[in-house]
C-alpha cells in the first residue's frame, strides 16, 4: 500500500467523487452507519477512532471502532443516523456540509455478528473537535492516515472464544493489545490510497 499523504480535504473529496460507492440492496439487513471523521494534524490528515466500552450484549464490545450505530425511525436517512450517533456517543456535532463523501456499504464477514448493513460517511473538519467519552465509548484516539498505511499486520483475536488470525492495523500510539480489525479495518483500508489509484 502506498504511503503518499492525503493532505487536503479537496484531494480526498475528489477521489471519493470519482468512484461512486457500491450500495447493498438486501432485504433483512439492519441499517447502520458510521462516521469517519478526519482533521488536519502534524502528520497530515488524522482519523478519529474510538475504543468501545465493555458492554454485555454488544457484539463489538471493547473493540476499536468508529462512532455510529443503528438507524432509528426518526432518522431521515443514514447520514442523519451517523450525525446523531456521533453526537450521542462522543458529543461531536457534525455539520452535513463537512461531508466529503461516503464509502462502499459493508456487511460483516463473521456469521456470529448480526445481519447489518454499514454505510461509512467521511467528514472533514478543519478544527479538531473535543471528543468526549460516554457509556458506549471508553476512549478516543486521533491516528494519522500515514501511520495506518504503515501499520498493516495480523493479530490473533477471540471469535466465539477461539483464537483467529485476522488482518489488522497495529498502531504504536494505541495502548498495548489494541488493534484495529474487522469492519473498521475494512473501512479504513478503503479510505487509504491504493498503489493502482
Amino acid at each position: 500500500m502506498q504511503t503518499s499523504r492525503l493532505t487536503t480535504f479537496s484531494d480526498l473529496h475528489s477521489r471519493l467523487a470519482a468512484q461512486p460507492p457500491l450500495r447493498i440492496e438486501e432485504p433483512g439487513l439492519r441499517e447502520t452507519s458510521v462516521s469517519v471523521i478526519l482533521s488536519p494534524g502534524p502528520r497530515g490528515l488524522e482519523v478519529l477512532l474510538i475504543h468501545r466500552a465493555e458492554r454485555v450484549g454488544d457484539p463489538w464490545s471493547g473493540q476499536m471502532g468508529l462512532p455510529g450505530g443503528r438507524r432509528e425511525q426518526d432518522d431521515l436517512d443514514l447520514l442523519a443516523t451517523a450525525v446523531r450517533e456521533t453526537r450521542e456517543e462522543i458529543a461531536v456535532l457534525l455539520d452535513p456540509r463537512s461531508l466529503l463523501g461516503s464509502l462502499d456499504d459493508l456487511t460483516p464477514r463473521t456469521p456470529t455478528l448480526p445481519p447489518v448493513l454499514i454505510r461509512p460517511f467521511v467528514f472533514g473538519l478543519e478544527r479538531r473537535p473535543a471528543a468526549q467519552t460516554s457509556a458506549e465509548v471508553a476512549a478516543t484516539y486521533w491516528i494519522a492516515l500515514d501511520a495506518l498505511a504503515c501499520a498493516q499486520d495480523t493479530a490473533e483475536v477471540l471469535i466465539q472464544g477461539k483464537p483467529v488470525s485476522v488482518p489488522c492495523f497495529k498502531i504504536e500510539s494505541l495502548p498495548e493489545g489494541r488493534v484495529v480489525w474487522g469492519l473498521t479495518y475494512r473501512i479504513l483500508c478503503a479510505l487509504l490510497p491504493r498503489d493502482d489509484a
